[in-house]
C-alpha cells in the first residue's frame, strides 16, 4: 500500500537536485574559461624587450654609415724609377721622423745628375765666353766710333780752312763743296757706327739675358734632381705607425708608386657618404656621433665635399677621442649627425624596431599579464630615442622587441 512522502522530504529531494545540476554547471563554465585562456596566443615575458614612454629632449639626426680611418696619415711615393735594395722596418712598427724605412737603388740616378752638374758646368762656361765675346764687340765698336770720331774733326777743320780760303779768294767753289761733301759723309759714318754699337749693345744684353735665364732654368733642374736624390732616401716623414710597406726587396717601382704609408694611430677620423637629399643638414661643424656594436664615440663634422657623386655626398667626422685601443682603421661605423634640439618629447628607446618616421603597429603593456596591439606614431629619432607623436602615454611600457609573428594578433598573454 503506497503512502504519501512528507512534503519536507520532497524539498530535501528538489534542493539536492538543483545543487548536483548547479555544481555541473559550474565545473563547465570554469572548463571553459580555462579552455578559453589556454587557447589565448602568448608570449614569455623573459623573450621581449620593454621600454618605457618618458618625456625630455630628443637630439634630432640622421644616420650614415661611414668608416674609421687614422686622422693623419702620410703616403711616401717613388720619386724616380728603381728598384728596392734595402728593407728596415716592416707594417705595424712605430717610426720617429726621420728614421730610415728602406733604400732603393740610385746608381742610375746618381749618374744622370752627375751628367747634369758637368753639364751646368758647360752651360756656365759658355754664358762666360759669351759675355767675353760680346765685351770684344763692343770694345772694337767703341774704337772704331772714336777714330770715326777723330776723323770727323779733322774734316771740319779742312772745311772751316777751306771755307775761309774761298772769303779771301784764294779757294775755288768746287773744293768748298768737295770739303763739305767728305765731311757729311764722315759725319754720317759716325752717326751709323754710333747707332750700330747701340743696336748690338741691346742685342748683346737680350742675349746674355736669354742665356742667363736658360742656365737659371737648367739650374733649378739640377736643384730637383738634388733633391730627388735626398728623397729616395726613404725616411720616415713623421712620428707614426707604419700601416704599408712594400718590403719585396729587389722588386722594380715606377716613378709615382707607392712604397709606405706612415699614420698616426692615436686619432682617427671617419669617412661617411649620406644622400645628398640630406646635403643641407649636415654641415661643418655639427656634432656627430659614431656607433660601432656597443661603442660610442663623439665627434665633429669637419670637411664636407661640395659635389655629389652618384646621389651621395661625402663628408668627414673629426673624433674627440684620443688614444682609444678599440677604435682601428677600416672598422665600419653608423654616423649620426645632429640638425635639430626638441624640448618636452614623448620619447621611447630607438631600437630594431624603428625604420623612420611613420606609423607602426606596437604592442604595449595594459595588464599585469596582458598585451595589447595598438597604432603608434613616430617621428623624428637619433641614436639614443625616437619622437612619439601619438598612440602612446608617459609611462606607458612598450614592446621594442621583433614582433613580427604576432602581427595578426590584436591581444597577447604574458606567461
Amino acid at each position: 500500500m503506497d503512502r504519501t512522502i512528507p512534503i519536507e522530504e520532497q524539498k530535501k529531494k528538489r534542493r539536492r537536485r538543483l545543487m548536483t545540476w548547479g555544481g555541473g554547471a559550474i565545473v563547465v563554465f570554469a572548463a571553459l574559461i580555462v579552455g578559453a585562456v589556454s587557447l589565448q596566443p602568448s608570449v614569455a615575458r623573459q623573450s621581449i624587450a620593454f621600454s618605457t614612454v618618458d618625456v625630455g629632449v630628443l637630439e634630432i639626426s640622421i644616420n650614415a654609415g661611414g668608416t674609421v680611418a687614422p686622422a693623419y696619415e702620410e703616403i711616401i711615393n717613388s720619386p724616380i724609377d728603381s728598384r728596392i735594395v734595402e728593407v728596415y722596418k716592416k707594417v705595424g712598427d712605430s717610426v720617429q721622423a726621420g728614421q730610415p724605412l728602406l733604400k732603393l737603388d740610385l746608381q742610375t740616378a746618381r749618374t744622370d745628375y752627375d751628367k747634369l752638374l758637368d753639364e751646368e758646368q758647360m752651360r756656365q762656361h759658355k754664358m762666360q765666353q759669351l759675355e767675353i765675346n760680346n765685351q770684344t764687340k763692343l770694345k772694337d765698336l767703341a774704337m772704331q766710333i772714336r777714330v770715326s770720331e777723330m776723323k770727323l774733326n779733322r774734316m771740319a777743320v779742312e772745311l772751316r780752312n777751306e771755307r775761309f780760303l774761298d772769303s779771301l779768294g784764294a779757294g775755288t767753289t768746287d773744293k768748298v763743296r768737295e770739303v763739305e761733301l767728305n765731311y757729311e759723309v764722315s759725319r754720317l759714318e759716325y752717326e751709323q757706327l754710333r747707332q750700330q754699337y747701340e743696336n748690338e749693345r741691346r742685342v748683346m744684353e737680350a742675349e746674355e739675358q736669354v742665356q742667363a735665364l736658360d742656365l737659371s732654368i737648367f739650374r733649378k733642374g739640377v736643384a730637383e734632381m738634388r733633391r730627388t736624390l735626398e728623397e729616395a732616401q726613404v725616411f720616415a716623414p713623421r712620428a707614426g705607425v707604419l700601416t704599408f710597406l712594400n718590403d719585396q726587396i729587389g722588386v722594380r717601382v715606377a716613378k709615382g708608386e707607392q712604397l709606405a704609408t706612415v699614420a698616426d694611430l692615436t686619432r682617427f677620423q671617419v669617412k661617411a657618404s649620406i644622400a645628398d637629399s640630406y646635403v643641407d643638414r649636415v654641415v661643418q661643424g655639427a656634432k656627430a656621433v659614431v656607433k660601432s656594436g656597443d661603442a660610442m664615440w663623439t665627434g665633429v663634422v669637419n670637411h664636407v665635399v661640395p659635389t655629389s657623386k652618384d646621389g651621395n655626398i661625402d663628408f668627414t667626422v673629426q673624433l674627440d677621442t684620443v688614444g682609444d685601443a678599440t677604435l682601428r682603421s677600416g672598422l665600419k661605423t653608423d654616423v649620426h649627425v645632429v640638425y635639430g634640439v626638441k624640448d618636452r618629447v614623448r620619447r621611447i628607446p630607438n631600437d630594431t624596431y624603428y625604420l623612420g618616421a611613420g606609423k607602426y603597429e606596437l604592442f604595449v603593456q595594459t595588464g599585469d599579464n596582458t598585451l595589447e596591439r595598438r597604432e603608434v606614431e613616430l617621428g623624428e629619432s637619433n641614436w639614443d630615442y625616437v619622437e612619439v607623436l601619438s598612440g602612446l602615454q608617459e609611462g606607458d611600457r612598450v614592446v621594442v622587441s621583433d614582433m613580427n609573428a604576432y602581427k595578426n594578433n590584436k591581444e597577447l598573454r604574458l606567461k
